[in-house]
Formats: structure tokens, sequence, C-alpha cells
């Protein structure tokens, strides 16, 4: 017969064995719209006819280093500023901003992390909207959002597209996605994200499906679906079933790229020499770590990668709404602003909610407090495999 520490410690086993089973269950019933749905039928042949497909899953060229030990040690010194201590304020968006065309035919708006309204040569252009609470398929759980969205859902301007880079939550949000299904409005996504979209109520002759350099129709615009270096998935299990992606967007006049996530990779001066010049560069710069320097580009890789791809005017987005990393908040905008200076980049950095046109941006005012922050000297992102 066991002894009676025995019998404690397997009665206290079993306690934490259900309650973990338990909560399981309520994240599995509560989260199971959000998590989506994998291709099927014809949407998965065109998945597993991709060039990027191989063994079972959609694969990077260069692929993604990993450093486990070092993940779980920044968990340990991540900073104690990596979310806002104190309310932000942001510029509250109304349609009625929209109605004037922009003077120069380009104008964008940043709403917070990914989510930008690019007005571009007579067209509307969303990207990744994420207006929901958190950043998680869950709505009690998950990183928050720092402030409320700038731009009502009930108060967006006709839009023309919405792209959506991949699906990860924090760039494909399923509550926005429901709420935005009714539009009269096309959305491009990467192969396998469509069924997501299409499982949430976006009809499917309102849904493009594209693989890397396929282009699409917009009006005079054309908009064409470009590499990422980068990942996907929603659960555990089911990991890149779905691609990731940037976006190049072709006016008559302008010329502007979208980044998606991505890592420094060759394959952005292949964008470059075949898409650019860009007059606006769109791209992530927060959300790093040495640990994982593949999955994200950090703020001296994101000037980089502007540069590789040919860009102008380039705005520093994935920041500024969530705590997604160990770093300090504002962190990312300024070691972008130290490394734009020494490589003579011109650097947009708009509050939450302002439009800027990139051709006369006016002076740069930081309107995020001073907070401590590592530089990219005391805690460098080097990507792997760039030869």
């Amino acid at each position: 017969m066991p002894k009676p520490w025995k019998r404690r410690l397997i009665r206290g086993l079993g306690v934490v064995a259900a309650l973990l089973a338990a909560f399981v269950l309520v994240v599995l019933v509560d989260g199971w719209r959000a998590f989506g749905q994998r291709a099927q039928g014809e949407r998965r042949g065109r998945v597993e006819s991709s060039p990027q497909w191989g063994d079972g899953v959609f694969e990077n060229p260069q692929p993604l280093w990993n450093d486990a030990w070092g993940t779980i040690k920044g968990i340990f010194t991540a900073s104690s500023e990596g979310s806002p201590l104190h309310p932000l304020t942001f510029e509250s968006v109304d349609r009625s901003r929209f109605a004037t065309p922009p003077a120069s035919g380009m104008r964008v708006t940043w709403l917070g992390h990914s989510t930008l309204l690019l007005e571009i040569d007579g067209h509307r252009i969303l990207t990744d909207p994420v207006w929901g609470e958190r950043s998680s398929p869950l709505s009690w759980l998950g990183p928050a959002r720092w402030y409320p969205p700038p731009l009502p859902l009930d108060q967006l301007p006709k839009l023309d597209a919405v792209v959506i880079s991949h699906d990860h939550y924090d760039h494909l949000d399923y509550p926005t996605i429901t709420a935005l299904a009714g539009l009269d409005t096309m959305f491009i996504a990467p192969l396998g994200v469509t069924a997501h979209l299409e499982y949430w109520g976006v009809p499917a002759e309102r849904i493009v499906e594209v693989d890397w350099w396929d282009r699409t129709q917009v009006g005079d615009l054309e908009i064409v679906c470009v590499p990422a270096r980068h990942a996907s998935g929603r659960m555990l299990f089911g990991m890149n079933t779905t691609l990731w992606a940037g976006y190049a967007v072709l006016g008559p006049q302008h010329r502007a790229y979208f980044s998606g996530d991505t890592g420094l990779f060759p394959a952005l001066a292949e964008i470059g020499e075949r898409l650019g010049p860009f007059d606006l560069t769109m791209i992530e710069a927060g959300a790093y770590h040495s640990a994982w320097p593949d999955w994200h580009l950090g703020p001296e890789q994101a000037v980089v990668a502007h540069q590789m791809v040919r860009g102008r005017v380039m705005l520093p987005i994935h920041w500024g709404l969530f705590n997604l990393a160990f770093h300090g908040w504002t962190e990312p905008i300024e070691r972008v602003l130290v490394a734009a200076e020494s490589s003579g980049v011109v650097v947009l950095a708009p509050r939450p909610g302002q439009s800027v046109e990139p051709e006369a941006p006016g002076p740069m005012e930081a309107w995020w407090p001073e907070v401590s922050w590592r530089t990219g000297a005391q805690d460098p992102i080097v990507a792997t495999l760039m030869e």
C-alpha cells in the first residue's frame, strides 16, 4: 500500500491533470472558430502544388534558426517596460478624413502594429486588419492591445482590397474578419489562409488566393504577392500549413512595399530588382530577439531590408500595439531611427491614427515617451544563412 505522502502526491497530480484538461477543453471550445480551418479540396490541391510546399509543410529557402535556451533566458531578462506604463494618446479617425484624396497621390494611415490604410493612386488598401482586443483566439487571455482602434470599423471608407500576409493572430484577427466579411471588397491572402476567410464568412468569389510572385489586378493597381521568411499557424499542431508573404502594390504613379512578417533573407534584393524602387516601404521592425533572429527583422535589419528592396521612405511597423517580445516597447522605433540616421534613410514615425504623405511628410515628432532601451550593439539581431 502506498505511503501517505505518495497518496497525497498522486492525488495532487491527479488534480493538476484534471485542471489542465479542463483548461484545454475551455480553450478548445472558446477558441474553436478563431482557430480557423485547414484547406480542403481544390484549395488543398493548390497548397500542395506550390513550389514552396515540401514534406507536408511550407518551407523557407533559408530555414529559421531557434535557440530554445536563449528564449527561456529572455523570459527572465525581459524589459520591465515591455508595455506602456501610462495610457497612450492616439489620433481618432473617421471616414471624413478620406473624402479628400491625398495631394501627392499617396497617403498612409498607421492604425497600430501592421494594420495600415494605404491610399495609392486613387485606391484604398487595408493591410492585416486587427481590431480585436487581443492577439489571441480567446477574448480573455493573450496579449491585449494598448489603445482602442483609432479608426472604428463602422467608419472605414470604401476599400478596394484587404491584403493578409499570414495567419498569426496579430495579423489575422477572427472578430475583425467576421466584421469585414460583409464588405463589398476583395480579400487577397496567401495559400491556405483563404480557407480561414471562407470559414469565417467571406464569400469565396471575393477571395483571391496567391502564391509568391502571383499578380492580382485591383483597378489600376497591380498587387504582387512577394516572398517572406517567416512561419504560420494558429495552433500547436498544423504549423506551417499556410503560406506567409509580403506584398508590392504597384500603381500608375507610385509603388509601395508591405513586408508582412519576415526575417532578413536574400530574396529581398530580388523584390527590389523586379518590382522597385518603392516610394514607400512598410517594414516590420518590432517583436524580435537574438534567440530567433530569422523570424523578424529587428530594427537595424529593417533598415537594411528597406535598402535591399530599394525603398525611398520607410515606415516601421509591427510595434506600438502589443507586447509580443522581451524588449522595451519603444525600443524598435528608437533603434530604427539610430540605424536610419547612420544610413541616410528617411523614416516616418506617425502617431497611431495619424495620416502622412511620404512625399511631404513634414517634421517628425517623437510621440512616445523616453524609456530605457537596449541598443543594437548591446543586443544585435543577426539573421542566419544570408549567403
